[in-house]
C-alpha cells in the first residue's frame, strides 16, 4: 500500500500483559519528541479496557496501566469509549468531493426532464453571474425513461453556460452555450463522454479555483469528523504541489497519497519520486502514490469493457463498452512505471477490461492494484491472488448500481462486486467511496460492504458480503491494527459498534487522532 511505513522494530510482551515498543526511531518527519506520552486512559481496545500510550505521533504502549506513565502524565479519560484505527478512503477524487458539495445536486433527479427543472429551478433561485458557469452533479441516467439532450438545458437556460456532471464522473451533460464555450457547437446531443469531457473537467475546476481552497478544507475537516486520518487521491492529473501548498497553509487533518496520471508521469519521475515517498516540508502528511491509468468505462454510462455486449447496444460502435486503453498502450505504461519505481493503479470495471489488467500485470511485473474490479470471471479472481495485486473496492458502488446491474448485466450478477470471493481468494482489499461518486464516508462503504443493501429491501447477493472485521481491516489504512509503534492515527466512538446496517452508517465518532494530535476532540 503506497505510503506504508518501513519500520524495524521487535515488539516485546510486557509484564502487565500489555505491548512495549523497542528499537523505533520514534521521531516521524514533521514532529517533536514529547518530554513525556499523552496516555488515553479506559480505552476500550480488543473488548478490554487499557490505557493507550501516545509519544512522538505514535503509540509506544498499550497496557491495563501504562508503565512508567506518571500519574500527571498529560491524559484523557475516554470512560470505556472505543478505539480503533483511523480510517482511509483508498479511492477519492478530493477536489472534485469538496466541489461537489457545493453545486447543484442532481441526484434526487429520475428524468432527464426533472433534471432540466432542477436546473431551471436553481437559476431562479441563484443565478451566476455574467459568464459564469451553472454546475451541476449527481445525475445517474441508466434508468431514465428519456434521455439527457442539450435542447431540454437550452429551453430553460439558453443563454447561461450549463455543465451537468454525471454521478459516475464519466460524462457530462451541456447546452448550447456550454457547447459553444467548449468548441463543441456542433456536438449532437451535448451528452459529452469519457475522455472527451476531460477537457471540461478541468475548465470547471479552474472556474471555481478562486473557492476550492476553502472548499477542500472544510471537505477535509468533515472527513476528520467522521474518523478519517487519511485518502488516496485520484484526483487528475497531478496534486501533490496543490497539496504540499495546501497543507502548508494549515489543512493538515489528512494524510493524502497523492497519484499521478499518465499525462504527467514524467514529473515524478524528473524529480525521483517512488511510491511511498514522503514528500519534505508536510510534516510527514504527504506521501506519493501510484501511476492512475483509466481502461474503461462505467456500468451507468455502459461504457465498462466487457466480454459479452449490453442489451440494447447490438449495432452500436461499443456494443461491449469502451477501451480507452489498449494493450499496446498499457504495457509500456506500466514498464514505464515498475521502472521508475511507480507503483501502478489501473481503473477496470468491466470484465474484459479486468482481464486485459491482469494481464499487463502479469506481463511487466509490476506492482500495485485495480481499482473497482466490479465485474470478474472466476479464473481473473484467482489471478488476482497469484499477482498479489490488491483489489481496491467501492462498496457503496454495489448497492448503488444494484438496479442498473440487475438491467444491464442481468446473466452475470453472481460475478459482479465480488468482494468475498476475492478475500476468500487471499486478495488483499482496500475500500474506498470513489467520492464523489459516493460520500467520503467510510462508514457508509463500510455498512455496503457488510450488508449489501442501502433501502428496505433483502441483501443484494448477500453471498458477497464481508464481515464487519474485514471491513475495518480493509479501512484501516497502511498501519493496520492499533499496536505499540504504529503512527498514532486513531478514532473514539461515543458507542459500541452496531449490526444494524443504518446505525452502522451513521455512526457516531466522538474524537479523531493523527499522529498523536487531535483533528477532532472530544
Amino acid at each position: 500500500m503506497p505510503g506504508s511505513d518501513r519500520l524495524t522494530h521487535a515488539l516485546s510482551p510486557d509484564e502487565s500483559g500489555g505491548d512495549t515498543l523497542s528499537d523505533v526511531d520514534p521521531t516521524p518527519a514533521g514532529t517533536v519528541p514529547d518530554p513525556d506520552p499523552v496516555v488515553l486512559r479506559a480505552a476500550r481496545w480488543e473488548g478490554r479496557l487499557v490505557d493507550v500510550s501516545v509519544r512522538a505521533g505514535r503509540i509506544d504502549a498499550i497496557a491495563p496501566h501504562v508503565p512508567g506513565a506518571r500519574h500527571d502524565a498529560p491524559g484523557v479519560d475516554l470512560g470505556g469509549r472505543t478505539v480503533l484505527p483511523g480510517l482511509w478512503d483508498n479511492h477519492v477524487h478530493f477536489d472534485q468531493w469538496a466541489a461537489a458539495r457545493r453545486r447543484l445536486d442532481l441526484a434526487a433527479a429520475g428524468s432527464a426532464r426533472e433534471a432540466a427543472a432542477m436546473v431551471a429551478a436553481r437559476l431562479a433561485a441563484e443565478p451566476p453571474g455574467r459568464g459564469e458557469l451553472l454546475v451541476g452533479y449527481g445525475f445517474r441516467d441508466a434508468l431514465w425513461p428519456d434521455h439527457p439532450h442539450r435542447d431540454l438545458l437550452d429551453a430553460v437556460a439558453p443563454a447561461v453556460p450549463i455543465v451537468l456532471v454525471s454521478g459516475d464522473l464519466h460524462c457530462c451533460w451541456v447546452n448550447g452555450a456550454a457547447a459553444e464555450r467548449y468548441g463543441l457547437a456542433d456536438h449532437p446531443s451535448g451528452l459529452i463522454r469519457e475522455q472527451e469531457w476531460h477537457p471540461i473537467m478541468q475548465d470547471v475546476r479552474q472556474a471555481q479555483a478562486r473557492d476550492l481552497q476553502r472548499w477542500t478544507d472544510d471537505a477535509a475537516r468533515a472527513a476528520a469528523a467522521r474518523g478519517v486520518v487519511g485518502v488516496v487521491d485520484f484526483e487528475a492529473p497531478w496534486q501533490l504541489d496543490t497539496w504540499a501548498a495546501r497543507i502548508a497553509g494549515g489543512c493538515d487533518v489528512l494524510r493524502v497519497v497523492a497519484s499521478v496520471w499518465p499525462e504527467c508521469l514524467h514529473d515524478p519521475i524528473e524529480r525521483g519520486l517512488r511510491t511511498g515517498d514522503v514528500v519534505p516540508g508536510t510534516g510527514g502528511l504527504l506521501t506519493m502514490g501510484p501511476l492512475k491509468i483509466v481502461t474503461d468505462g462505467s456500468l451507468n454510462t455502459r461504457t465498462a469493457y466487457c466480454h459479452d455486449p449490453y442489451p440494447g447496444l447490438a449495432g452500436t460502435a461499443h456494443p461491449c463498452g469502451m477501451l480507452l486503453v489498449p494493450p499496446d498502450e498499457l504495457v509500456p505504461l506500466l514498464e514505464r512505471a515498475d521502472r521508475a519505481g511507480l507503483e501502478v493503479a489501473v481503473h477496470a470495471i468491466g470484465d474484459h477490461a479486468n482481464t486485459l489488467a491482469l494481464d499487463a500485470f502479469a506481463a511487466t511485473g509490476a506492482r500495485g492494484r485495480i481499482e473497482h474490479a466490479q465485474l470478474l470471471t472466476e479464473p481473473d479472481v484467482a489471478r488476482f491472488a497469484a499477482l498479489g495485486l490488491t483489489a481496491s473496492v467501492q462498496p457503496r458502488h454495489a448497492v448503488d448500481d444494484r438496479d442498473v446491474a440487475d438491467r444491464y448485466w442481468a446473466d452475470r450478477t453472481d460475478r459482479a462486486f465480488p468482494y468475498r470471493r476475492l478475500r476468500d481468494a487471499g486478495v488483499p482489499l482496500a475500500l474506498g467511496s470513489d467520492a464523489p461518486v459516493a460520500p467520503l464516508d467510510p462508514w457508509v462503504g463500510i455498512a455496503a460492504a457488510v450488508h449489501r443493501s442501502a433501502d428496505d429491501r433483502a441483501p443484494w447477493h448477500p453471498e458477497q458480503h464481508i464481515t464487519l472485521e474485514d471491513a475495518l481491516a480493509a479501512s484501516a489504512g497502511p498501519d493496520g491494527p492499533l499496536r505499540p509503534g504504529r503512527r498514532a492515527d486513531l478514532l473514539v466512538l461515543d458507542t459500541d459498534l452496531p449490526t444494524d446496517p443504518a446505525e452502522l452508517e451513521e455512526l457516531p465518532v466522538a474524537a479523531t487522532m493523527l499522529a498523536g494530535r487531535w483533528t477532532v476532540a472530544l
